[in-house]
C-alpha cells in the first residue's frame, strides 16, 4: 500500500509540475505577443516598423516561438494578401490593423491546428477591433498635447519630451498589450469550444471564404495603383493558381511574358 500511495504521489507531482510549465510557457508567450505588438506600433522608424507590422514577419516571429514555422508562414503568407493593399488615409487612419490580426490569429491557428484558410477568415474581425483601439488612443493621447503646451510655457523642455514620446508610448502599452495577452492566453481554447460548436457547413463556408479573401486583397492593391484595367490578370491568375494547380512559378513567368506580349503590341500600335 505504502509503494502504491507513493507511486500516487510521484504521478501527482508530475502532473502538476507539467501543468506549472505549460502555464507558465503560455504566459511567456503570450506576455511576448503582446510586447511585440505594442513595440511595432511604437513607430521607431517607419520603415523599420511597417516592416514589423506585416503579417508574414509576425508568422516568423509566431513560428520561432512555436517551433511550427512552416504552418505560421503559411497562414502569414495567405494573411499578407488579404492586407496587401492596406494603406493610411489621411491621418494616418487605416481601415483595417494586419498587425492585431496576425499577433492573435496566427498563434492560435498553429496552436489550435486550424485550417489556414479558416485562420485567414477569422482574422478580419480582430483587424477591425484593431482599428477601435487605435481610434481610442489617439483620443486619450490629446491630452498629452495639452499638457506639454503648459511645460512649453516654463520652457521645460524634458517635460515636452515626455509627453512627446514616453507618455504615448505608455499609454500604447496599457492599451495594447492586455489586448493581445489575453487573446493569446485564453483565446486557444474559447476558439476551440467555438469551432466544436459550429456546423460543418459553416465552417466550410469560412474555409471558402478565407481561400478568396487574398484575391480580395490584390484587387485592393489593384485599385490603390489606379490601373483597374489590371483587375482581371490578377484575378484570373490566382484562381488559376487556386483551382487549375498551376505551380506559382510557373503562372510568374507566364505573366511575365504576357506582360511583355503586351507591352510589345502596344508599342507596335503607338509607333503605326
Amino acid at each position: 500500500m505504502t509503494g502504491v500511495s507513493e507511486g500516487s504521489q510521484q504521478r501527482g507531482s508530475l502532473k502538476n509540475e507539467v501543468y506549472r510549465i505549460t502555464l507558465w510557457n503560455t504566459l511567456l508567450f503570450a506576455s511576448l505577443m503582446g510586447l511585440y505588438y505594442w513595440f511595432a506600433r511604437l513607430r521607431l522608424g517607419y520603415t523599420f516598423s511597417a516592416m514589423l507590422l506585416q503579417p508574414v514577419v509576425i508568422a516568423v516571429f509566431v513560428g520561432l516561438l512555436l517551433g511550427n514555422m512552416q504552418t505560421a508562414m503559411i497562414i502569414g503568407a495567405g494573411m499578407q494578401l488579404v492586407y496587401l493593399g492596406v494603406t493610411s488615409t489621411p491621418g494616418g487612419n487605416v481601415p483595417s490593423d494586419p498587425a492585431l490580426a496576425a499577433c492573435i490569429s496566427i498563434p492560435i491557428a498553429v496552436k489550435a491546428g486550424m485550417d489556414p484558410n479558416l485562420a485567414i477568415a477569422l482574422a478580419i474581425p480582430f483587424g477591425v477591433i484593431g482599428v477601435f483601439l487605435d481610434q481610442l488612443r489617439r483620443t486619450l493621447n490629446a491630452a498629452w498635447v495639452h499638457m506639454a503646451d503648459k511645460h512649453a510655457e516654463t520652457a521645460n523642455m524634458a517635460g515636452i519630451m515626455r509627453c512627446a514620446f514616453l507618455y504615448p508610448a505608455l499609454l500604447g502599452l496599457v492599451l495594447r498589450f492586455p489586448v493581445v495577452f489575453a487573446a493569446n492566453y485564453f483565446g486557444q481554447d474559447v476558439v476551440e469550444s467555438f469551432l466544436k460548436l459550429m456546423p460543418h457547413w459553416l465552417t466550410h463556408s469560412f474555409e471558402i471564404m478565407g481561400g478568396i479573401l487574398p484575391a480580395l486583397g490584390f484587387a485592393i492593391t489593384i485599385m490603390v495603383i489606379g490601373k483597374k484595367s489590371l483587375l482581371p490578370w490578377f484575378i484570373g491568375g490566382f484562381f488559376a493558381v487556386l483551382y487549375l494547380k498551376v505551380d506559382i512559378m510557373a503562372m510568374a513567368i507566364f505573366g511575365t511574358c504576357v506582360a511583355f506580349l503586351i507591352k510589345g503590341l502596344a508599342k507596335n500600335e503607338g509607333a503605326a
